[in-house]
């Protein structure tokens, strides 16, 4: 028996708050799903919104899958309804997907308080529409809404539900843990139970992460042997989310041996990070497999033995799910740290800048550098250290300064700077005082090193490391700049913002020349 991987971001997991897909974006993020090579794509629900409507409709043309098929989701007729006439029905079938997933109650509580029908008629609307839908060609999935609570209050309705969904010709059972507080044992314990009863069924599942067990509960019903696992990318859905799928599909790969994707499992953290961009929600760095961080190392013994084994502290290969081990350098570290984060970055330490470079990292760690967010500041520290000294331009002196007017605010800066031997001054304007900075900077060096024009301040954080001290604190700033290459992390302490800041700045442009080559000769 094969196990299928039924996604459902795009219903479930648009339901995420902040989540707001336009029906491009759905349109993107399904052709991502098919690369992936899940079983099943569920592209919405035809009829309850214009946009799933209009997703369905451009589907017909717009989507040619690979891998996966699309599925229409719905709920069964309304109560007491017609169904030649549902309109929900008719909008399934408008879909004209083969194969729809409709939903319908379990739970007799929902039954009798949220629908208001009494559960004859809860079990007729479920049988009734499936019958209706395989009548006119399709293939149907039952969703069994709040099963597991349903079996625990009323076992035997709950299962007269699944046998009139089994009876009617539904081909998948799928059990569903709506509210997302059951535990696995007790999941795992009515799976059995529902298998026992329906020894001709295939059974999926569909966890919500409520209890922060949703992954380990579909794991549990993989052992169990259920066909089918329904989730989303990234664990996206409402209140706390689904079953996470980019730590699923590697657990089902990696730890069970199985083959739950048609793709190439590596496809899994670059996928990820664009569904991620495509929803415009930051992916948290820490999470499992896909994570920028979950195979990144710190603590200077996990560096040190990762020197000698790669494996050490690593549960798996990182390049098996498109990842990568990273090094951070901290004052936890030690020379292992240090050697390894320069060989990443190209350069060669002996042993004894090294343990110099150690040391530097700690003294400026406890003045307050953050060398872990700042890759760019570091590595211009392990090459101050063995005497290299910045190429491009020595700073004289800058200014800043602020005006108010009744059209707002207007920030200047005046940057002198030595630039091969030639005094150069410039002034930018901008919208506040680092923008200004910045602008003046690229002003004085843009004729002698044109790369900076494709330069970008893409984040820039400040952070108050002294707040006893008041308006005399130290702070922290922290820059990105990022070019058509990549983005590399800059930082700056200082008593005085613009004097951090133009650390951070200067470093960042500094760190963009030299990963270009900039040094290796003047430009025509």
């Amino acid at each position: 028996m094969t196990l299928e991987i039924y996604d459902t971001t795009l219903r479930d997991g648009s339901q995420q708050e902040g989540i707001s897909l336009t029906v491009g974006d759905k349109l993107r993020v399904a052709r991502l799903l098919d690369e992936l090579g899940v079983a099943f794509v569920e592209g919405g629900w035809p009829g309850a919104n214009q946009k799933d409507t209009e997703f369905f409709e451009r589907a017909k043309s717009e989507l040619d899958f690979s891998n996966a098929i699309l599925t229409a989701f719905g709920a069964t007729r309304r109560p007491g309804g017609d169904l030649a006439g549902d309109a929900q029905l008719k909008a399934l079938l408008d879909a004209e997907t083969e194969y729809l997933c409709i939903v319908g109650k379990t739970w007799d509580y929902h039954v009798s308080e949220a629908l208001r029908v009494d559960l004859d008629e809860g079990v007729r609307m479920v049988g009734e529409s499936i019958e209706f839908l395989k009548g006119k060609g399709r293939r149907v999935f039952f969703d069994a809404e709040h099963f597991f609570d349903g079996y625990r209050d009323n076992p035997a309705y709950a299962l007269e539900v699944l046998k009139a969904a089994h009876e009617a010709g539904a081909e998948r059972l799928v059990l569903c843990d709506t509210n997302g507080g059951t535990l696995p044992a007790e999941t795992l314990a009515t799976i059995n139970a529902v298998q026992e009863a329906f020894s001709g069924a295939d059974v999926g599942v569909h966890f919500h992460n409520d209890g922060g067990t949703a992954v380990a509960a579909s794991l549990a019903a993989v052992d169990a042997g259920v066909r089918q696992i329904q989730g989303c990318i990234n664990g996206y859905g409402e209140r706390t989310g689904n079953a996470d799928l980019s730590t699923l599909i590697p657990d089902l790969e990696l730890k069970k041996g199985l083959k739950p994707i048609a793709g190439d499992l590596e496809l899994i953290t670059p996928i990820s990070h664009h569904v991620a961009e495509i929803v415009n929600i930051t992916l948290d760095p820490h999470r499992p497999y896909v994570g920028s961080s979950a195979f990144t190392h710190k603590a200077g013994l996990h560096t040190s033995a990762l020197a000698r084994r790669s494996d050490a502290y690593e549960h798996e290969a990182p390049g098996d799910v498109g990842n990568s081990t990273r090094m951070v350098v901290s004052e936890l570290g030690g020379r292992a740290s240090v050697l390894a984060k320069v060989a990443e970055m190209g350069l060669e330490l002996d042993a004894e800048t090294a343990g110099r470079v150690v040391e530097r990292v700690k003294e400026l760690e406890h003045e307050g550098y953050h060398f872990e967010a700042a890759d760019g500041s570091f590595e211009l520290l392990a090459r101050r250290t063995t005497g290299w000294k910045n190429p491009f331009f020595m700073l004289e002196s800058f200014r800043v300064q602020s005006d108010r007017d009744g059209s707002g605010v207007v920030s200047e800066a005046t940057v002198k700077l030595d630039v091969d031997g030639v005094r150069t001054i410039t002034v930018g304007e901008g919208l506040g005082p680092v923008h200004a900075l910045d602008q003046a900077l690229r002003s004085a060096l843009i004729g002698r090193y044109p790369e900076v024009d494709d330069f970008r301040l893409t984040d820039y954080r400040v952070r108050v490391l002294d707040s006893e001290d008041g308006t005399s604190a130290r702070v922290r700033v922290l820059i990105e700049t990022s070019n058509h290459l990549g983005a590399w992390g800059t930082i700056g302490v200082h008593e005085n913002i613009m004097e951090a800041s133009w650390q951070a700045l200067a470093d960042g442009v500094i760190v963009g020349l030299l990963r270009l080559g900039a040094a290796n000769g003047p430009h025509g």
